[in-house]
């Protein structure tokens, strides 16, 4: 799929969805409508792969990219709605995860860790 070669950065996304973010009088966008939207699309994205695995429903990859796309536009509105920035979230899991995966992730590890 070619998407003309774009290629950026958290931020530059989030600044990018903000001009379509939905805001509150308050000028940032409403947590509620945030996490409805973010479980919503999680949902739909979790739909296909049941109709895919369960029902016989072919695997649609622009169709998964186009709900892991709506998730991202909720993850970018959340982070906007508490005042992070996108790219500050991103590197904090992947701190998160080096520390709880230091030699990267195994089941074994995973059944072990403590945090």
């Amino acid at each position: 799929m070619d998407y003309g070669g774009i290629r950026m950065n958290f931020d530059e996304y989030a600044g990018l969805a903000e001009r379509t973010l939905p805001v509150d009088q308050g000028g940032v966008p409403s947590l509620t409508m945030v996490a409805l939207g973010l479980a919503g699309e999680a949902g739909e994205f979790a739909d296909r792969v049941k109709k895919y695995l369960y029902q016989g429903h072919e695997l649609s990859l622009s169709a998964l990219a186009d709900e892991l796309g709506d998730v991202l536009w909720y993850l970018a509105a959340g982070a906007a709605a508490v005042g992070l920035e996108f790219s500050e979230i991103a590197a904090r899991n992947i701190a998160k995860l080096e520390a709880r995966y230091p030699d990267g992730f195994t089941s074994e590890a995973s059944r072990e860790r403590t945090a």
